[in-house]
């Protein structure tokens, strides 16, 4: 991905995702098919323990993947609606001070499209690792999105 379209990825999806900026959220990388995105330590958002609230880093885990869907698919907007479909989370450890989203497409961009233009929905996962910055992995989390052809 080119630097023009980079930036565009991150500043189109700051603009259109208020809540992930009311909680800091912030990239630290975007390419195709993989998204690194940080949220930062704020006791704002700490939970009984002192540690990033859950819906805090599903919310980083989720706007992660959400920016690889416009990344990978937002050519594709005009004829389609990306929806997530299903999300599902595992905390694995505790999780103190900031933590990093590191999303990855688990399908065939090519695959997705080519179903698409079959006149089909398609559907794909994005995997995120939610780690710690001394790289302790604190969760895992699986996005399955859709894009809804816009003639449904």
């Amino acid at each position: 991905m080119n630097a023009e379209k980079a930036d565009a990825v991150k500043s189109g999806f700051l603009a259109a995702v208020p809540f992930a900026r009311t909680l800091g959220v912030a990239f630290t990388e975007i390419d195709h098919g993989r998204a690194v995105m940080r949220l930062p330590d704020n006791t704002d958002h700490h939970n009984h323990i002192g540690g990033p609230h859950a819906g805090a880093m599903f919310t980083l885990a989720e706007s992660a993947s959400g920016a690889i869907v416009i990344g990978a698919f937002s050519d594709q907007f005009e004829r389609a609606v990306p929806l997530v479909v299903n999300a599902e989370i595992h905390y694995l450890g505790l999780a103190m001070g900031a933590v990093t989203a590191d999303a990855e497409l688990a399908r065939d961009h090519d695959e997705v499209v080519a179903e698409l233009d079959e006149g089909k929905r398609p559907e794909f996962s994005v995997e995120v690792e939610l780690r710690t910055d001394d790289g302790t992995v604190t969760g895992r989390m699986s996005i399955l999105w859709t894009l809804r052809p816009s003639t449904e």
